[in-house]
Order: C-alpha cells, then sequence, then structure tokens
C-alpha cells in the first residue's frame, strides 16, 4: 500500500511537469491579434447592377450586412467617429462599400499613387497565398495601389517570370512591414507602380470638402474589382474566379486620420473592422475571414 501511495505520488507530482512542457513544445499563434477575435463575414451576391458612383443607394447595399462599428486598429476600442464596410458580389466583380462618418470631410491630394494615407482614408487589402494587394482612397476619390508578393514565394509561386513583376522595373523596392517587423514569412518585394486591372472606385461626400464653415455628415466609397483582375493573387493557389460558394478570402478594411480623439483617449488615428494588435496594416493572417455565399444580398445567413 505504502508503495501505491509513493507511485501516486509520483504521477502527481509530475503533471505540472508534463503541462508545461506540452506547453512549451506547443507553437503559440505568432501574430499580433488572438486568432479566435479574428472578424467573419458573409458576402451576399447581388442581385441587380451596381453602377459604381460612389452613393451605395443601390437596393443590395441597402440590404447587406453591414460590419460592426470600426474599431481601433491596436486595441480594439471604438472609433470616435461610426465607419462601416460591407461586401458584395456576382460573377464578374467583387464590390466593396464603406461608409464614413465625418464631421469635417478634407482632402488634398488629387494625383494618382499620391501617399494618400497622409490624407484620411480608407484602405482595402487583398490576399492571396503568396501575395496582397493595398488600395488607398481619400475624400476626393484619389487612389493609390500596392502589390506585395512575399519574398520567399517571388520564385516559387511563378511571379519572377512575369514580366509585370520584374524587380528591375520602376517601383520596385523591398518592404519589411511597418512595427509588426518580424513576420515569421520575412520581407516583401513592394510594386509601387501596379494597377490592378478593371479597377473601378468612386466618392460621394455628403456635405463640402475642405469648408469647415459647415458641419458635414461624412462620405462613402464604392469599389468594384473584375475578378479576372485578381488573376495575380489567384495564381499560386489556384482559386476559382469568380469564387465558389463557400470559399474564403482574407480582406482587411481600415481607415486612417490625421487628427485623433482628444485625451485622455488614446486613439492612434487608425480604424479596422477586426483589429491587428499592432500600428501595422500588412499582415494578412489578421485579416478577416470573407466567405462568399450564394445567398442574394439580405438572405438569411446562419450564424
Amino acid at each position: 500500500m505504502r508503495r501505491l501511495r509513493r507511485r501516486l505520488g509520483l504521477a502527481l507530482a509530475l503533471v505540472p511537469l508534463l503541462a508545461s512542457a506540452l506547453v512549451l513544445g506547443a507553437d503559440p499563434w505568432p501574430f499580433p491579434w488572438p486568432e479566435d477575435k479574428i472578424a467573419r463575414y458573409t458576402a451576399q451576391r447581388a442581385t441587380a447592377a451596381i453602377a459604381v458612383d460612389g452613393r451605395l443607394d443601390e437596393a443590395d447595399w441597402k440590404a447587406a450586412e453591414r460590419s460592426p462599428r470600426f474599431s481601433d486598429l491596436i486595441k480594439g476600442a471604438p472609433g470616435i467617429h461610426d465607419t462601416r464596410a460591407a461586401v458584395l458580389w456576382d460573377d464578374e466583380q467583387l464590390y466593396v462599400g464603406y461608409w464614413v462618418e465625418e464631421p469635417f470631410v478634407e482632402g488634398t491630394l488629387t494625383e494618382r499613387d499620391s501617399l494618400i494615407y497622409k490624407n484620411n482614408d480608407v484602405e482595402l487589402f487583398i490576399a492571396g497565398r503568396d501575395a496582397y494587394y493595398e488600395l488607398e482612397i481619400n475624400s476626393l476619390g484619389t487612389i493609390y495601389e500596392v502589390f506585395f508578393i512575399w519574398e520567399e514565394a517571388y520564385a516559387r509561386a511563378g511571379y519572377a517570370k512575369l514580366p509585370e513583376f520584374d524587380r528591375a522595373r520602376e517601383g520596385v523596392r523591398p518592404f519589411g512591414g511597418v512595427r509588426f517587423r518580424n513576420h515569421p514569412r520575412g520581407p516583401r518585394i513592394g510594386f509601387w507602380r501596379y494597377d490592378l486591372p478593371g479597377l473601378r472606385s468612386a466618392v460621394h461626400v455628403d456635405g463640402t470638402v475642405n469648408d469647415n464653415k459647415d458641419r458635414d455628415r461624412g462620405w462613402t466609397v464604392e469599389i468594384a474589382i473584375p475578378w479576372r483582375g485578381l488573376a495575380d493573387l489567384a495564381r499560386p493557389d489556384g482559386r476559382s474566379l469568380p469564387p465558389r460558394s463557400g470559399d474564403v478570402w482574407r480582406m482587411d478594411f481600415s481607415r486612417f486620420n490625421q487628427y485623433k480623439e482628444a485625451p485622455p483617449a488614446s486613439d492612434p488615428g487608425g480604424w479596422a473592422w477586426s483589429p491587428h494588435g499592432v500600428w501595422d496594416s500588412h499582415v494578412p493572417e489578421v485579416f478577416p475571414y470573407v466567405t462568399f455565399s450564394d445567398l442574394p444580398a439580405g438572405g438569411q445567413v446562419l450564424k
């Protein structure tokens, strides 16, 4: 009996050590926002033609489920002004809409591919397996585009063989991220002269731009991207264009401001549909999961 008790005591003593070993041996989630808190969304089908005029006044936009209010990119606190987004699709196009509350709408940059993040803007990122696309747009409708390829995948995924991704082209340079500098996949190659084929976008301002004598309601943004224009993202894993019902893509939706909420708030000036946990939009692993559904806009989605 004493021997049995000693063995039982030894076994119980080993339990914490074994548990610690399992924890130490496990691979922790290496990204700055918890995996189980990443947003998920179901994109439904547009049922009629959408005029890309920035107004978001079609019946499908009114029926589409909108995101929650955008929150602080780093900590997840609600933004001082309301910002929401929604996604629709059909066999030809991907559509993204933004509703931006803004009491004093301002914009100064009018030249394409200006550094739009130096104005108040909204941003869209679309990730493929080995590359991702960035689009920024300000209240004047001026856009900025970049295509990023992971360095370690550049040759393996076939990008090195494509003339449009020749590293000797103008506007190509390495990119290591913003504040999340130790991404497990390493650095990226950025193509700053990239133009997504067939992209259309428009902005509507409910107010007066650059006139602060009155108070504005804000602005809306409408983006249409032909699926064929996303072939460069889809190429490495052969994903279907258009998607099949049930396919999941990773997309990011954010807003950046040149102002911040007054102290004691700790507003960083950047808000997103799903926070990143760091001042860096370039972390595709924390982008929202967007599932494409054949349900028409406004259809009942099972949660």
